[in-house]
């Protein structure tokens, strides 16, 4: 019988080769073959469903930019202001308005079964969507590879269970004698 079972079962799952550790230039995230690391905090690649990164402007500085602006505008053509005032309040307006564009970059990780977790991360969007795609990539790689092992673990359960099935059957059946010969003329 074990000669059945070790007929029957399949082979396992190659295992992949181990994938390079990958990082933000600042070391804010870090991606292994096996977690990801944001700001000190660890998450395993088979707890995330996927992750995205979006880059978000401050509204409130463009709405505090803007506003000031035409404000100090406004002033300067109704001759409230001289000329020195109105430049140094149209230096800071435009400093807010800038200071609002440059904004952040808002990382959504999406937990299986739980809420989504997000990370404010400053720098260019370009670096930050690049590392997200890596991550996306790993996170599938880790499903995938955990229902490969899942279901070479239910293959070997089934055909262990048919082994088993084989045996007791062989066991429960008494050998049969020959069957007899009905009387012939001779």
């Amino acid at each position: 019988m074990a000669v059945l079972a070790e007929a029957i079962e399949e082979p396992a799952p190659a295992s992949l080769p181990p994938l390079p550790t990958v990082g933000s230039p600042d070391g804010r995230l870090t991606l292994t073959g096996t977690s990801l690391t944001v700001l000190g905090r660890t998450f395993g690649l088979r707890e995330l469903e996927r992750a995205e990164v979006q880059p978000v402007r401050w509204l409130l500085w463009y709405l505090l930019g803007g506003l000031g602006l035409a404000i100090v505008l406004i002033l300067f053509l109704n001759n409230w202001l001289r000329t020195l005032p109105t430049m140094a309040g149209l230096l800071a307006t435009a400093l807010m308005l800038l200071y609002g564009h440059r904004g952040t970059n808002r990382l959504r990780l999406w937990l299986l079964g739980r809420e989504a977790v997000h990370f404010a991360l400053p720098g260019e969007a370009a670096i930050w969507q690049r590392l997200v795609g890596e991550l996306n990539r790993r996170v599938a790689r880790a499903h995938d590879q955990a229902a490969a092992e899942a279901a070479a673990l239910l293959a070997a359960l089934a055909a262990e269970e048919e082994a088993a099935t084989w045996a007791t059957q062989a066991e429960a059946e008494p050998l049969a004698a020959s069957p007899a010969i009905p009387d012939a003329p001779a």
